[in-house]
């Protein structure tokens, strides 16, 4: 499966089927040193400690109107805060949708066994789309974006990676769907693919990593 994003980069390929300060001088003033080359200054910001959610309602809790505003843009209610800073993404489901046969959805996680036989079949030439269903708990979720690599016949064939967003918790589940994508057409590129999907916030913490595999068939 080639998994299609917003804000998509497709890799290399490698076989097989493809998807297609100055230095300063001495004397300067002070004030020519509020004008640094401003990568330096960037590099040199220094972040505040991180707050629960939680904590950051609480702050407020004396202004009912700004505390309600939160709990309405972060999408939760502050009974539902339990304090915890990190993060946690938990992913529900994973679907295709085709004009080959509509969507098929699998629940995450897989069962082992799922993982060394084909989860499903598209035709070559084929559209489909990625519907991802997932749920984010405790703290927002900062940058959260996707690697997919994809081998066939222990080549690697295809890297793509996408960037999902910033998601506050919310009761409801989060259902994303990604672009739009195209199957590779020809001889070569029929046949079982073997892949890895992999999940990844700003501070690099891993929510999921999914093995599968899938074929693409002939088209009618």
């Amino acid at each position: 499966m080639m998994d299609g994003g917003k804000k998509e980069e497709a890799g290399p390929s490698h076989g097989g089927a493809t998807w297609d300060k100055r230095k300063e001088e001495e004397g300067d003033s002070e004030e020519d040193d509020h004008h640094q080359d401003p990568l330096a200054a960037a590099t040199s910001f220094v972040p505040g400690p991180l707050l629960s959610l939680k904590d950051q309602i609480e702050k407020d809790k004396e202004d009912e109107s700004l505390r309600r505003w939160k709990e309405k843009l972060l999408g939760c209610l502050e009974s539902d805060l339990d304090g915890q800073m990190e993060p946690e993404v938990k992913f529900h489901s994973v679907g295709i949708l085709s004009s080959d046969f509509g969507e098929i959805n699998t629940p995450l996680p897989i069962k082992e066994e799922q993982s060394n036989s084909v989860l499903f079949m598209l035709r070559e030439g084929s559209e489909y789309r990625l519907k991802l269903t997932f749920s984010v708990l405790h703290n927002i979720v900062s940058g959260l974006a996707y690697t997919n690599i994809v081998w066939k016949a222990g080549l690697q064939v295809d890297q793509s990676k996408g960037m999902l967003g910033t998601f506050a918790p919310q009761r409801e589940p989060y259902i994303h769907m990604l672009e739009e994508e195209t199957t590779p057409s020809g001889a070569l590129a029929r046949g079982t693919y073997t892949a890895k999907l992999k999940f990844m916030d700003d501070d690099k913490r891993c929510y999921l990593e999914l093995n599968y595999s899938f074929e693409i068939s002939k088209a009618r």
